[in-house]
């Protein structure tokens, strides 16, 4: 399990660094900054799959829970989202490490 979790949280990772550095490569192109949005992001990929989440979450958990708590998410930086997914997936695995004993330096 803790495989898994430490899986996820690398893909997100990589995710967070490719969304960052396709940022950072409009930014200089452009002169200006340029910050990529979660859901402007996912509509360029895929807008099936976000009209399709949005109907899930508010048809079948709660119409409240897409308001204000999906769409926050989706107007933050693309880069952010999966960063914080990244630590949180990382610390769910973290394991504290286990004293070396009494012979330890």
């Amino acid at each position: 399990m803790r495989f898994m979790l430490r899986a996820i949280s690398l893909l997100a990772l990589i995710m967070a660094v490719v969304t960052g550095v396709q940022d950072a490569i409009k930014s200089v192109a452009s002169s200006q900054i340029v910050i990529t949005s979660l859901g402007s992001a996912w509509y360029n990929v895929s807008p099936e799959t976000l009209a399709q989440s949005q109907t899930l979450i508010q048809g079948n958990l709660h119409p409240y829970l897409w308001d204000p708590v999906m769409q926050w998410i989706l107007l933050q930086p693309a880069w952010a989202v999966f960063l914080a997914i990244a630590l949180f997936f990382y610390l769910i695995a973290w394991r504290r490490p286990k004293p070396a004993g009494r012979f330890s330096v």
